[in-house]
């Protein structure tokens, strides 16, 4: 069976943990040439042994422009071109309107959505044609929850992008597509509960409640999401967004 990436070089922003992580694997053992990222050596050095095939690892932070196009010129250099771009990297944390701060809006819409924009818009002169983007957005997009309010608004933004601009790159033939995750079981979303084991536990349980399938999702269950529509099994899937969540948003 031939391997559904075959020949494409690939890139997953966000790579170090979590859903960037197990994206990354993913891809790598359908055959795909990946690129990671992340912000800290050590856990990009882990990433890369995790992944294994050859991966190469790249330190940097998706918000700093500078350090965004030192990427591309290293991809450019190594592989001419990309075929697949994850834009994964960004986060969030919980505070209720009336606590919000400006340190935490800056952080969120710097990671979520100057990151994601830029990520793309940098990476247009390598990808080829008919390449497809993926975003990462978030049930919280498109639903309410408590405290929340930050980082759903800018995954509202991420999901706006993709709208737009399969209309900005409709003459090459590139699809840009959206992957929103409900509750999935990462280190990101168990220490929005804090440090303690059993507060996060609790949290997750909670979680689990809410979602029609009864509990919450697992990294990999994202990853293979991201391999449809990083493959050409999804040719003619353009500018949706598709919820990996359990049937969260559905209800």
């Amino acid at each position: 069976m031939t391997a559904k990436l075959a020949n494409k070089i690939a890139l997953v922003t966000g790579a170090t943990s979590g859903i960037g992580l197990a994206t990354a694997q993913r891809f790598a053992r359908e055959g795909a040439q990946v690129i990671v990222t992340g912000r800290r050596q050590a856990e990009l050095d882990a990433a890369v042994k995790s992944i294994g095939h050859d991966t190469v690892g790249l330190r940097v932070d998706s918000s700093d422009l500078t350090a965004l196009d030192g990427l591309y010129d290293e991809i450019r250099a190594r592989f001419g071109r990309l075929d697949v771009l994850y834009a994964n990297a960004g986060g969030g944390s919980m505070l209720p309107l009336g606590e919000i701060t400006e340190e935490q809006f800056d952080d969120t819409f710097g990671r979520n959505v100057k990151g994601t924009l830029f990520t793309v818009q940098k990476a247009l002169p390598l990808l080829s044609k008919g390449a497809s983007i993926i975003l990462t957005g978030s049930t919280a997009g498109s639903t309410g929850t408590p405290a929340f309010s930050v980082y759903g608004a800018s995954k509202a933004a991420v999901r706006a992008f993709a709208r737009n601009w399969i209309l900005d790159l409709k003459d090459r033939g590139i699809r840009v597509n959206t992957i929103s995750p409900g509750p999935t079981r990462t280190t990101g979303l168990v220490e929005l509960a804090g440090s303690d084991a059993a507060a996060q536990q609790g949290f997750v349980d909670y979680l689990a409640t809410q979602i029609p399938l009864g509990r919450v999702g697992e990294p990999d269950e994202i990853a293979k999401a991201a391999v449809f529509l990083a493959s050409d099994d999804a040719s003619f899937v353009n500018g949706v967004e598709l919820f990996v969540d359990g049937g969260l948003a559905q209800i």
